[in-house]
């Protein structure tokens, strides 16, 4: 079940908006009707909705009275408060498929033979864009690294759980896209001061040419 936000419609637009925020309200637009609706709600219930549904998840938008389900199209966020200063919702109907940028959370790869080497991993893709009904969209999609164990080992979108009813939304995208690899800091570390070392000897050497130079 959706989880609830009362929206109020607002006039106010602008340097007008700076007015709400001070008052404890978040601006917001919901988008998909005839034409833009300008909204706005209480900060603290706005967040509350948002973190108990999920930013991915639907939401039933009360607005003015009336419900419109709805889903998170944009969120912007103050750099440094981080508090949030304004909402795009995008209105939807319960049976269409949507899409959604969706987290990918990598789970077991503390318990992982990788992880007893004290490898790390590193991700390189973190989130996603899935195609499903609101009623099915995941939170998050997780991919299992338990079964790392060396530095050879990676992890791609062909790892990834798809939840029923759920698809990437981009049917060209590769299965074997990496989403995330396995390193050894302490090679990584050896090799940079390998490196450095290399480059201390060559300016030594380059150094010494010149004075060589010098005194000729």
């Amino acid at each position: 079940m959706s989880k609830q936000l009362v929206l109020e419609k607002r006039t106010e637009q602008g340097k007008k908006l700076k007015a709400l925020r001070r008052n404890g309200q978040i601006p917001s637009v919901v988008y998909g009707g005839t034409e833009p609706v300008l909204t706005v709600s209480e900060y603290n219930v706005t967040e509350k909705a948002l973190l108990d549904a999920g930013y991915h998840s639907s939401l039933e938008l009360m607005i003015a009275g009336t419900p419109q389900l709805a889903i998170v199209k944009n969120i912007a966020i103050d750099p440094v408060s981080r508090r949030i200063l304004s909402i795009e919702f995008q209105a939807i109907s319960a049976d269409e498929v949507v899409e959604a940028t969706t987290p990918i959370k990598i789970t077991g790869f503390d318990g992982s033979e990788a992880a007893k080497l004290h490898y790390v991993i590193l991700p390189v893709l973190e989130e996603v864009d899935v195609k499903a009904k609101p009623s099915d969209l995941p939170e998050e999609l997780t991919v299992d690294g338990s079964g790392l164990s060396s530095t050879e080992d990676k992890l791609t979108l062909g790892d990834l759980k798809l939840p029923e009813g759920v698809e990437l939304a981009d049917k060209e995208l590769e299965l074997s896209t990496v989403i995330a690899n396995v390193y050894d800091p302490a090679a990584e570390a050896a090799a940079r001061e390998a490196e450095d070392a290399k480059a201390d000897a060559g300016e030594a050497e380059a150094k010494s040419e010149e004075d060589g130079a010098k005194s000729e």
